[in-house]
């Protein structure tokens, strides 16, 4: 069995978030998406979960962070730098905020940082395959 991430989200409005997150490149897996939590699917591998305050509460009774927090960002690697703009275009487009950091140009490497409609901080990124197997 191959490994998978499952990327878990609390947010406060389940269906804005999921038509946010189909927006900039996911698939919706009804099997395991409900009127509390939807799965949101980038790759065999990685998938993200959705979940309702309360259904987040059900795992912990941590705090959830205001929407200027951030404790982590969460990177997708994408084919091609074209592909990072439209990713972060959409994410602006959709309700997200683009460019929440300096945008970053390596030549190499190119990367744009966004927040979801909750304030979770994702960053698009291109690696060229050449410069990444050195």
């Amino acid at each position: 069995m191959t490994s998978m991430i499952f990327v878990n989200l609390p947010v406060m409005n389940l269906s804005a978030a999921i038509k946010f997150y189909q927006a900039i490149g996911f698939d919706n897996n009804p099997k395991f998406t409900d009127d509390t939590a939807a799965c949101m699917v980038w790759s065999e591998s990685i998938h993200v979960m959705l979940l309702t305050h309360d259904k987040w509460r059900h795992f912990t009774q941590r705090p959830i962070p205001d929407a200027t927090s951030s404790e982590v960002m969460l990177a997708l690697s994408l084919p091609n730098r074209e592909q990072v703009e439209q990713m972060t275009q959409a994410a602006g487009a959709c309700g997200g905020t683009a460019d929440i950091n300096a945008i970053q140009d390596y030549g190499f490497m190119y990367a744009r940082a966004f927040t979801d409609l909750d304030g979770h901080v994702w960053e698009a990124m291109w690696m060229d395959p050449a410069a990444a197997a050195e």
